[in-house]
């Protein structure tokens, strides 16, 4: 499936975010809505863990933290293209982070208040599959920081 990639388009900003989370997203090209014995069938353990479950994976102990390979970062439940490895940077968070969505459909917004915390939570648009949270203190010029769980993405090589 092929995404238009962000580009010479306007940067996605923290206010879209929260527009987003708020007002509702915009509509993917299409969906991926399957039954949960079928999800379970089609992901490893730790991946359904994730992305159905909304689980976090341990800080620093993850696959792509610590890699700057080249490439572009697909969702693991789906495959629609969610980041390019061109956004990706060292955030010394504990998981890989991005600065821009591939595109202003890849990715839903929500809020999320679990854990006795106000964040907002990124999931893939098509498959629904939680991805991690975005948060306002990224790196110029949008200042976004995307901190994604590793079991979510797929690298596929460019």
């Amino acid at each position: 499936m092929e995404i238009e990639a962000l580009g010479p388009r306007p940067l996605l900003r923290w206010r879209d975010v929260l527009t987003y989370a708020r007002y509702g997203n915009p509509e993917p090209p299409h969906r991926l809505e399957l039954p949960e014995t079928e999800w379970a069938a089609r992901l490893t353990a730790r991946q359904f863990r994730v992305l159905r479950g909304a689980e976090t994976e341990p800080a620093y102990r993850n696959e792509f933290c610590r890699s700057y390979a080249p490439g572009r970062y697909c969702c693991a439940g789906c495959g629609q293209l969610l980041f390019d490895s061109a956004t990706k940077y060292h955030a010394i968070s504990g998981w890989p982070s991005f600065t821009q969505p591939a595109s202003r459909h890849a990715l839903r917004f929500q809020f999320d208040d679990s854990h006795h915390m106000h964040r907002v939570e990124v999931r893939c648009n098509m498959c629904a599959g939680h991805l991690g949270h975005v948060s306002a203190d990224g790196p110029a010029p949008a200042g976004l920081r995307f901190c994604i769980n590793s079991a979510s993405l797929v690298l596929v090589d460019e």
